[in-house]
């Protein structure tokens, strides 16, 4: 039993083809500041003391406690939604005080609550080998090293050490942030210059996963309100538009050299 439910393991999602891919996200949230000891906290905000002006020190110190819900050292990962690119069935994890979960054995995608940030990601390491290949947006400069450092804090051990290889590869990772700009072949103000998910999604024809007014930056303040629902719906809408956008890609871009 995980988060107070069993999870689908079975023929629901999981895949029946030889070279199956997985397409998943995460949403992560800062820890309290308190939580840090004196000398993590005056590392932190060391930059803080040579600022005079209090308006401008107090934008920083506001900016960098949001920045820290991007560092796996200062933050915990409180959702993970993945689907099979194929079969677009699949699971949603995320943290939670309820954990009764989806009892619809037909939904096309479950939501598993879990109590604590360890059982969500025991939980993804012990599906993902069953995928050959993943896709993720920005998955090599963030989700993937994200779960590797977390997991390694909380002594998880990691079923998949193969994301970052090399990175001109498209498997067993395709980011599909890296696809769309060539690899940065233009730099940041070139024709291939890189984008945000949102951004490519509209171009695309895509539905934004932001269009129901939630982003990823208000991922901390929907913890501390209690939303978990709200967060794990957010992240789904974040595969959903990076599975329609691999399927783009993979017909009409996928090859080029």
């Amino acid at each position: 039993m995980i988060g107070g439910i069993l999870p689908l393991i079975g023929p629901k999602w999981l895949p029946e083809l030889v070279m199956a891919t997985l397409v998943f996200d995460i949403e992560t949230s800062a820890l309290p500041v308190d939580s840090l000891d004196e000398d993590q906290q005056a590392y932190l905000f060391r930059e803080l003391d040579s600022m005079d002006d209090p308006v401008e020190r107090e934008k920083r110190h506001s900016r960098l406690c949001d920045m820290m819900a991007l560092w796996p050292l200062t933050s915990q990962c409180v959702c993970i939604a993945m689907v099979n690119a194929d079969s677009r069935k699949g699971q949603v994890l995320y943290l939670a005080d309820d954990f009764e979960g989806d009892s619809d054995p037909e939904a096309e995608v479950a939501f598993i609550p879990f109590p604590d940030e360890h059982e969500l990601l025991t939980e993804f390491w012990r599906v993902v080998p069953s995928f050959n290949r993943i896709v993720t947006f920005n998955g090599r400069g963030f989700d993937v090293p994200f779960l590797y450092l977390r997991s390694a804090i909380l002594n998880i051990p990691i079923s998949r050490k193969d994301w970052l290889g090399y990175r001109f590869q498209t498997s067993p990772h395709c980011d599909l942030a890296e696809q769309l700009c060539f690899y940065n072949v233009s730099g940041r103000e070139g024709a291939a210059r890189r984008f945000n998910l949102d951004f490519y999604c509209k171009s695309f024809g895509i539905e934004s996963p932001k269009s129901q007014g939630v982003t990823g930056m208000d991922v901390t303040a929907l913890m501390e309100q209690g939303r978990y629902r709200d967060i794990a719906e957010y992240c789904l809408r974040d595969v959903h538009a990076t599975r329609e956008l691999f399927a783009i890609w993979s017909d009409r871009l996928e090859g080029i050299k």
